[in-house]
């Protein structure tokens, strides 16, 4: 019994030791806080990569998310992401955050 308490009391330390610098909280990244408030000008353009990295730094969010037409969406709310709704046609109707 001692000898196997031997054998695991350094990989149990080991779990121990290794915390996050910085603790990690689901759903969010830390730093980025999406505000939708300018992004009306977006509304009618193509939904393209190079709108859609428009769109992250316009509002300061991690993660973009494109919702296609008749596409079921999840409904938990992230503070670090922007939906970006999309017609029939691929162009823009409609951008929140969460």
């Amino acid at each position: 019994m001692t000898r196997k308490l031997l054998l695991i009391a350094p990989a149990m330390l080991a779990a121990c030791s290794t915390a996050p610098a910085e603790p990690l909280v689901h759903g969010e990244t830390p730093g980025h806080e999406c505000k939708a408030d300018a992004t009306d000008h977006f509304l009618g353009q193509a939904g393209t990569s190079e709108t859609g990295a428009a769109i992250l730094r316009a509002t300061h969010a991690a993660i973009l998310r494109w919702a296609p037409p008749g596409t079921m969406m999840t409904m938990e709310f992230r503070a670090d992401r922007v939906t970006v709704a999309l017609g029939p046609d691929n162009r823009i109707s409609r951008i929140n955050c969460g």
